[in-house]
C-alpha cells in the first residue's frame, strides 16, 4: 500500500476498543432492554471510512449518542409485559405513545498495527472485518423500565467494503452484519436474529473538510422465543437516512478529527422511531512528513 493522507486515518468507531467503550456507555432513565425492541447492535455505529487503514499507532475516540423517539401501541404493551403490569393476553391491548429519549457517552481506545492483516486494500478499495458482542454486567431487573445492560449476552460480527478516491475526493462505504441473542435468564425471552447495514456517502472538499450523506437498514430475521415470550413472534425493523460532516483539525505530532452524523428514522415495527445524532472526536498519530533527501543537489548543465 501507499502512503495514507490524513483524512484517511478517521473512522473513530474502532472496535478494537468496543468492550471498554460498552462499559462506559451512560444510558437515560427510559432507556430500556432488547425484547421491548431495541437491539444489542444501534445503527449508525458505522459510516464512511469504515474499512480505510488508520495511521499506525495508538488512538482515543470520544463519543456522544442522542436520540429522541416515539414507541407505538405495541412497543408499550411489551414493555408493560415484561415489568408485569400487563398479563400478556390477547384482550388486553395499549394505546398510549411511549416516548424514549437516550443519551450515550462513550470511551474507545484503539491500536493499529503497521503491518497490513490479509492485505485488506487494493488501490481505492478496502475491505474489512469485526467481531463483537456484549457480557451482561451490572444489576439488571425485569421490573425495572430502565436497567444499565440488556440483561443477556449477545455475538456480532461482519464486514465492510469502502470505495475512497483520493484524487477526486469521492468515498462509499458499507458494512453489513449479523447479531446472535443469547437467552436472558432474568426473563427467559430470546431475540431473534438481527441484520444490519450501515452506510455513508461523502466527498472531501478540501484536505481537511468532508460532507456527505449516511443512512441505516436494520431487520430482525427470524422471530423471538423462549418460555419468557408473552407477546409473540415481535420481529423488528426500522431504516433511516442522514446527514454528515467531519473536519481534521493538525495538531503536531498528532491530527484530531470531529464528526457529526444526524438521522431521521422512518420504516419502524416494534421498534421506536425518531432521530438521532453522533458526535465523535477522535485523536490519532499523524502521517509521517516526507522523509528529506541527504543526496547533494544535482547539477544542472546546458549545452
Amino acid at each position: 500500500m501507499g502512503t495514507k493522507k490524513s483524512r484517511r486515518r478517521f473512522w473513530p468507531h474502532l472496535l478494537a476498543g468496543a468492550a471498554i467503550g460498552a462499559a462506559l456507555a451512560l444510558p437515560a432513565p427510559l432507556a430500556s432492554a432488547d425484547e421491548v425492541g431495541e437491539s444489542f447492535w444501534t445503527p449508525g455505529s458505522f459510516g464512511s471510512l469504515a474499512a480505510t487503514p488508520a495511521q499506525p499507532g495508538f488512538s482515543l475516540s470520544s463519543g456522544y449518542y442522542h436520540t429522541s423517539t416515539t414507541a407505538g401501541s405495541e412497543v408499550a404493551r411489551a414493555r408493560l409485559i415484561r415489568i408485569g403490569r400487563l398479563s400478556g393476553t390477547a384482550e388486553e391491548s395499549v394505546s398510549a405513545i411511549s416516548i424514549s429519549p437516550e443519551d450515550l457517552a462513550m470511551i474507545t481506545p484503539a491500536y493499529t498495527f503497521a503491518t497490513p492483516v490479509l492485505g485488506g486494500n487494493a488501490g481505492v478499495h478496502n475491505i474489512m472485518t469485526y467481531v463483537t458482542g456484549n457480557i451482561p454486567v451490572g444489576a439488571y431487573s425485569r421490573a425495572r423500565l430502565s436497567n444499565i445492560g440488556i440483561g443477556h449476552g449477545a455475538l456480532d460480527g461482519g464486514a465492510g467494503y469502502t470505495y475512497f478516491n483520493e484524487q477526486t475526493g469521492y468515498e462509499f462505504s458499507a458494512v453489513a452484519g449479523l447479531t446472535y441473542n443469547f437467552i436472558n435468564p432474568h426473563t427467559q425471552y430470546q431475540n431473534g436474529v438481527d441484520v444490519h447495514l450501515d452506510w455513508g456517502a461523502s466527498r472531501f472538499l478540501t484536505k481537511q473538510l468532508q460532507i456527505g450523506l449516511v443512512g441505516y437498514l436494520y431487520n430482525q430475521a427470524s422471530c423471538d422465543g423462549g418460555s419468557g415470550d408473552r407477546v409473540g413472534c415481535f420481529q423488528s425493523r426500522v431504516a433511516s437516512a442522514g446527514a454528515q460532516l467531519g473536519y481534521t483539525i493538525p495538531m503536531g505530532a498528532l491530527d484530531a478529527n470531529v464528526n457529526l452524523k444526524a438521522y431521521k428514522e422512518f420504516a419502524a415495527a416494534n421498534r421506536p422511531e425518531g432521530w438521532n445524532l453522533w458526535l465523535a472526536y477522535t485523536l490519532a498519530p499523524a502521517e509521517p512528513a516526507p522523509a528529506r533527501s541527504t543526496a547533494p543537489p544535482r547539477r544542472m548543465y546546458a549545452k
